[in-house]
């Protein structure tokens, strides 16, 4: 088989080891860096260019979203494929729509995990069938109610204010998320006050719920 390169983003030490190690045992599944947040996940996918990008959704700074959408913008021909424990059908929604090929849960790290890899490597989908059912009731025209709003709202933040909401929501200080993005607190806290007008939310809690709906969090 032709070699798979692979970066794997992931908070967790123990969790990035035991992948590299199941995918040891594979000749064509070659893991050439390890990421702890979507910031480091970006630059080893830049600096490698692999096939593959294991995507793990909550990780602090930079998550897993904020990170794909940014790094199919860059490495277009990489293949995200989100590797976590959640099973929400907006996590799974908002990945699809930022250019991930695949969604597999971290129960199913194994022979699945390796399966759903070689798929995305070859250009097709894989989503795990305990979030499948989600994504078909989607395309059949089955939403949550209420939900439309609030996806419009979202999607009519820019990638930044998409990142400074999430900082927020997480408890992230105007300095912290200064110090996280690399800009400075004016900025952060003009970011903060158009994503307030843009939502029509005006208090962190407010926001804070909104980032959890949304799937950009967890408590």
């Amino acid at each position: 088989m032709a070699r798979i390169d692979l970066v794997i983003a992931d908070d967790h030490a123990l969790v990035r080891e035991g992948i590299v190690a199941i995918l040891g045992m594979h000749d064509d599944l070659v893991v050439v860096e390890q990421a702890s947040d979507g910031s480091e996940a970006i630059k080893a996918a830049l600096k490698h260019k692999p096939r593959v990008v294991l995507m793990d959704i909550s990780m602090p700074g930079l998550g897993g979203l904020e990170a794909t959408i940014e790094l199919k913008k860059s490495l277009p021909d990489t293949k995200v494929l989100v590797l976590t424990q959640y099973d929400d059908k907006e996590y799974v929604s908002r990945f699809l729509k930022a250019g991930a090929s695949g969604y597999i849960l971290k129960k199913a790290i194994g022979a699945d995990l390796v399966s759903a890899i070689r798929a995305v490597a070859a250009g097709e989908s894989y989503l795990h069938p305990a979030v499948a059912s989600g994504v078909i009731d989607g395309f059949l025209g089955r939403p949550d109610p209420g939900s439309d709003k609030g996806e419009s709202l979202y999607d009519g933040l820019t990638v930044r204010e998409k990142q400074v909401l999430k900082l927020i929501a997480e408890g992230c200080s105007h300095k912290e998320a200064a110090t996280e993005l690399g800009i400075s607190v004016k900025t952060i806290i003009s970011h903060q006050s158009n994503i307030c007008d843009k939502l029509d939310i005006h208090s962190k809690t407010g926001l804070i719920k909104f980032a959890i709906q949304k799937g950009l969090i967890r408590l």
